[in-house]
């Protein structure tokens, strides 16, 4: 062993934010190199320093290159192997295999289990974002603080003004305008001018931010008594309600989810509601969805009456504004809190407590957990816990949101994140059928492009399904992902072990997919179409009616969030839909922890699969008046970090 201490002469090593590379020459015969040290002495209070990676030079004049990206902190030391990825297998040397195994009991003394709430998946085990090891924390906090951004996000759309008028309702829908800020030729400008009408409220279903719920109505609910009569006015084929049933013509949404949430209190002087509503809609002659009959809430009965697009004009906007606002509490709390963000941090912890730094399948994913951890424990420190800012603006704060998550947990399965079962579990697959779903088509090709590299990537480091059988690192990590993120519910269908390449390069795919494509899906339109409030009430302040005829424009206004409300609400969804500063999207990969060629191929693969479907995205949206481009690559993040 010889040290050397990094130091140039005359020069101010080290200083933050610099960015310096060393050469040091070794005279003497090293043999072959197994690992490099690299020690750290602590001289100023914040001395921390990342290290990206070192090449080594041998006598015959080969290169090889010895990965980091890591921080080194206090006295701190890293010991670092070659960047080649190997299995446990592979290593026969006792120092490698000592390496291997300290490495990972360190990491699990770092990285431990928490439950947050009772039945939640497990987080990681920290008050707040400086308690994280260093290696997973933001570059700056700054950049993470929801407080801060929210309150810049309503300086930067000038309503300010507004944000501490509680309890002051808009005079009507013309007022909404104070608070929006008109980007011409914008799906939120076009959601502005058409949110009253059928075809934009069902469109929102299929490509809005909650793209997930709709699904064929196989048979009508008993818990929804519509008959024929009712819609006859809507339905255009000349067929009874049954008959357009058998004909996959009725889709639902059901809103059971929200039945007996706890609506939220921690303001006294603002009565806050919820609703659990059925929505049937129908696709007309022009394979467009529509709604035909809102019912409000679960139980049917005289005062839950069936609104129709007959009714009076109130009526059914009102119903169609109750289901607007369902629908934003669900997407907030179960299709992107839980399924992505929660989700993709058990993936996260599970990985660096089970899989080696050399392992292929940590330098695979170790890209798609970046900054999750921090991001939601950023989120339980400021966002989602008592007295956040969640309770500011919306109905289900207060502890709804935990009520939601814990009942979701049950839904919460292998199979619903495999993006071809989920849309087919839900009748909704075929193009022919439902030809302007757009979330499935471009969602189906990224898939896609993902399975076929992360098939390449296992078929290059395990030669048979008996190596994947053997690989206990691996099998640790599935178990961890079953134990603590599943809390071992064999109804969640996860696997805890898995048998095959195939269904490794399938459980990969979901990884990969929830942390990028899903999370886009469901992240990056809010701004879209939140920010018109109409749109997407993040609270009400009156009950859902119980009859029809008596509702007024008046009354709509005044169940609708308030100034201050809508404020908090509007800096919410702007701050959520704003890409990274230094925004890493699906395929680039600037950290380069695979060092072999094969896999650098398929890499270069991958991202060429990528830029095909970006092309075939901006192809057909030329043509659209309302484009829908959350799932373009160049527009996927490679993982959760907003």
């Amino acid at each position: 062993i010889c040290k050397h201490l990094l130091d140039k002469p005359f020069y101010n090593d080290f200083e933050r934010g610099a960015v310096d590379s060393y050469d040091v020459t070794v005279d003497e015969e090293l043999g072959e190199i197994q690992l490099v040290k690299i020690e750290k002495r602590k001289y100023w209070l914040h001395d921390d320093w990342y290290l990206k990676y070192i090449t080594l030079k041998t006598p015959h004049g080969d290169y090889i290159e010895f990965p980091c990206y890591r921080w080194l902190t206090g006295d701190g030391e890293v010991l670092l192997r070659d960047g080649r990825a190997k299995l446990a297998r592979d290593d026969q040397i006792h120092i490698l295999k000592q390496h291997r195994r300290k490495e990972l009991e360190t990491r699990q003394k770092q990285y431990r289990w928490m439950e947050w709430n009772p039945g939640f998946p497990l987080s990681i085990d920290a008050k707040c974002h400086k308690d994280l090891p260093r290696d997973i924390q933001f570059d700056s906090e700054k950049g993470v603080d929801f407080v801060l951004n929210y309150s810049k996000a309503m300086e930067n759309l000038f309503i300010n003004r507004f944000m501490h008028m509680f309890q002051s309702s808009w005079n009507d829908f013309a007022d909404f305008e104070k608070i929006f800020v008109k980007i011409s030729n914008t799906i939120s400008e076009r959601v502005m001018n058409h949110w009253q009408e059928d075809l934009m409220f069902g469109y929102q279903f299929l490509n809005g931010c909650n793209p997930v719920l709709i699904r064929r109505c196989t048979e009508l609910p008993e818990k929804l008594p519509v008959t024929t009569e009712m819609v006859e006015c809507s339905l255009e084929r000349q067929l009874s309600l049954e008959q357009e049933v058998q004909q996959g013509n009725i889709f639902i949404v059901d809103f059971e989810l929200l039945d007996g949430i706890d609506a939220n209190k921690t303001d006294p002087c603002t009565l806050q509601f919820l609703a659990a509503p059925i929505c049937l809609l129908y696709k007309n002659l022009a394979n467009k969805i529509v709604p035909i009959a809102i019912q409000l809430n679960q139980i049917p009965g005289d005062e839950n009456p069936i609104f129709l697009p007959s009714d009076a004009k109130c009526d059914w906007l009102l119903a169609k504004i109750w289901v607007r606002s369902s629908d934003f509490h669900v997407h907030q709390t179960i299709t992107h809190l839980l399924r992505t963000h929660l989700v993709s941090e058990v993936f996260g912890i599970a990985m660096y407590r089970q899989l080696p730094a050399v392992h292929p399948i940590f330098k695979l994913l170790v890209a798609h957990v970046r900054f999750t951890i921090a991001i939601n424990t950023k989120a339980r420190e400021q966002l989602i816990c008592e007295c956040g800012l969640f309770d500011k603006a919306n109905a289900t704060g207060g502890g709804g949101h935990v009520q939601m998550v814990q009942r979701a947990m049950k839904d919460l399965t292998y199979a619903s994140l495999c993006f071809p079962e989920a849309i087919k579990a839900r009748g909704m697959e075929s193009k022919e059928d439902i030809p302007y779903y757009f979330y499935r088509d471009d969602g189906l090709l990224v898939w896609e492009a993902i399975r076929m590299f992360t098939a390449e990537v296992v078929g290059i480091y395990y030669e048979s399904d008996q190596v994947v059988e053997e690989d206990l690192e691996l099998q640790d990590f599935l178990n961890d992902v079953y134990v603590y993120g599943m809390r071992g519910r064999k109804s969640s269908g996860f696997p805890k072990s898995v048998k095959s390449r195939e269904q490794l390069s399938e459980y990969l795919t979901v990884v990969i997919f929830t942390a990028s494509a899903q999370h886009a899906a469901v992240n990056f339109g809010q701004y879209d179409w939140c920010s018109w409030i109409p749109n997407a009430p993040p609270t009400m302040r009156a009950p859902p009616p119980t009859a029809k005829g008596v509702v007024t424009i008046e009354q709509i206004v005044d169940t609708l969030p308030d100034r201050g409300r809508s404020c908090w609400h509007l800096g919410a969804v702007w701050a959520l839909s704003q890409f990274q500063e230094n925004e890493l999207f699906l395929g680039m990969y600037p950290e380069e922890h695979f060092i072999e060629k094969p896999v650098k191929e398929a890499m270069a693969r991958f991202r060429k699969n990528l830029e095909a479907i970006v092309s075939v995205i901006a192809e057909r949206n030329k043509k659209k008046q309302l484009p829908y481009y959350y799932l373009s690559p160049d527009r996927i993040p490679n993982s959760v970090a907003i």
